[in-house]
């Protein structure tokens, strides 16, 4: 199953209107009269700073453009996912959709505020993108992406935010999330160790390349939804799935197939003490989770996810139904059918692939369906839960 495409969609806070989405659902929309400056342009009647100018700007939808990755694990299936397409003609492992981070900054596709950053945005308007948690973080704090395991990926942990030793400035641990989009006929998933690993077995098994017999593995099908909590060894194969994750771009690898990357010639450098340090050994097989439904009508709600860095649930129906919170950022990536977001008096065209961030200023929206729709609606948690992990 691929989806058509993928675009971020950003709400900024009210104002007198200058730029909106056309009435019949168009989300590149049109610009007044008043704001007849060039794409990208703060075009104003006054003399104010553009610093100034963000807080006249009126909601509007913003779209980020993609950042495509090379990873020489992926293929070339995120061509379906994408409104773009892919750079050059090598494996793309990853979009990255929502990115608040300083070698990769998602900046905004189109309108007033075109080329900005999200960073930029958080900076000027704090409380109104994330509401009640403003101040609590520096930067936006999760990371989503499309991925595409054409190949396998390498044997791999990442460390928990407790684990400050292994963690470079400025960054925090990372647990992880999938959602799986499409399987291969190779697809695999391993995550998690079996019983009677331990360090020593382990080390021997990275240097007879037989690693994968210690650890866990299940065939994911479309819809699984996977956790990976800080400290899980895992890989993936044959597989497309979107995740959503700490902003964290740590990762140590325990084995790599011993391949050579086509880019460089070299094999990737693994990082197997600092590894071997972050694994949880007391952490077991990892399969699918089993939702929560917490609503029926108007909409099928499942909880797949409560953890202290985001909750993650699916949405599943054919009439109009609720989406957002007041007071706090969501985040909406629909993954098959479509519809459109009424907000404002606009409404907002919503396809598979396309992924929107809503701010603490937006609050709830209506959501209409045409025919059936599935969508994933991700929050930040405003405290921390009592139990953690996938529920």
């Amino acid at each position: 199953m691929f989806f058509k495409s993928a675009a971020i969609i950003i709400y900024v806070m009210s104002g007198d209107l200058a730029w909106r989405p056309a009435a019949n659902g168009n989300s590149r929309g049109q610009r007044s009269a008043e704001n007849s400056g060039a794409p990208g342009d703060f075009h104003t009647q006054g003399a104010r700073p553009k610093e100034d100018v963000m807080n006249q700007i009126p909601l509007y939808p913003l779209r980020f453009e993609p950042i495509c990755q090379y990873r020489l694990w992926g293929g070339r299936r995120l061509a379906d996912l994408l409104r773009a397409p892919l750079p050059g003609d090598g494996p793309i492992g990853e979009a990255w959709l929502l990115s608040d981070r300083d070698d990769h900054p998602s900046r905004v596709a189109e309108g007033p505020l075109k080329g900005r950053t999200i960073a930029y945005l958080l900076e000027q308007s704090p409380e109104q993108l994330m509401g009640k948690l403003a101040g609590r973080c520096r930067r936006f704090p999760l990371l989503l992406k499309f991925l595409d395991a054409r190949d396998t990926l390498s044997v791999q942990v990442h460390p928990s935010d407790r684990q400050k030793n292994y963690l470079p400035a400025g960054e925090s641990g990372k647990t992880e999330a999938w959602v799986v989009l499409e399987e291969g006929p190779e697809s695999c998933i391993y995550a998690g160790l079996k019983p009677g690993a331990t360090a020593d077995n382990l080390r021997k098994a990275i240097a007879s390349g037989t690693v994968a017999d210690h650890l866990a593995r299940f065939r994911p099908k479309s819809g699984d939804g996977v956790f990976i909590q800080a400290g899980t060894v895992h890989w993936l194969g044959d597989v497309v799935v979107f995740e959503v994750q700490e902003n964290s771009d740590v990762t140590f690898r325990l084995y790599d197939w011993d391949r050579v990357d086509a880019k460089t010639g070299q094999p990737r450098p693994l990082q197997v003490n600092q590894a071997m340090a972050c694994i949880d050994f007391a952490r077991g097989a990892i399969g699918p989770v089993m939702p929560v439904v917490e609503e029926m009508k108007p909409v099928r709600r499942e909880r797949f996810f409560l953890c202290e860095h985001f909750s993650l649930w699916r949405l599943h129906g054919e009439s109009p139904f609720t989406v957002g919170a007041a007071g706090t950022p969501r985040v909406l990536v629909c993954i098959s059918g479509d519809g459109q977001l009424e907000h404002d008096g606009a409404n907002y065209a919503v396809g598979k692939g396309d992924v929107l961030l809503l701010p603490a200023v937006v609050g709830a929206c209506f959501y209409r369906p045409r025919g059936a729709v599935s969508l994933l609606e991700i929050a930040l948690p405003d405290r921390k839960p009592d139990r953690v992990g996938s529920l």
